[in-house]
């Protein structure tokens, strides 16, 4: 199980650190011409764009550094758990544009993910410091 885990950790800690970067290094007129799967990025402020980018670089490496280095792995948890709070902010923000439900599925998928490392990290299989 601790293998599953640290696997979904890194998945989930690329995904993210992907998005994350793509949010804080592009303005929000390039996150626009990348096409229709960004549409959603009108309905927030540029900064707000930052902000969350921001805090899924940070997610993503809270997801990976302290258990690797068994410094405060506490975050590691707490960081997937920041992810699940993040996909439902994502979700909310689809269901209230009217977005088809295609656009729901990969943030349900990362809620998932997210709230299964979590659950592993505090229950099943928590890091000692």
């Amino acid at each position: 199980m601790n293998i599953v885990l640290w696997i979904l950790q890194g998945l989930l800690g690329l995904v993210f650190l992907g998005a994350g970067s793509m949010k804080v290094t592009r303005s929000k007129e390039q996150l626009l011409a990348t096409g229709e799967r960004m549409a959603w990025v009108n309905d927030l402020s540029a900064g707000q764009l930052k902000l969350i980018g921001i805090l899924e670089v940070l997610a993503a490496i809270g997801l990976i550094l302290p258990a690797l280095t068994n410094i405060l792995s506490i975050l590691t948890p707490l960081a997937a758990v920041g992810l699940v709070l993040t996909m439902v902010g994502a979700m909310l923000l689809h269901i209230r544009r009217g977005d088809p439900q295609q656009a729901l599925v990969m943030n349900v998928v990362l809620l998932l993910v997210a709230a299964f490392v979590a659950y592993g990290r505090f229950v099943l299989i928590p890091f000692t410091t």
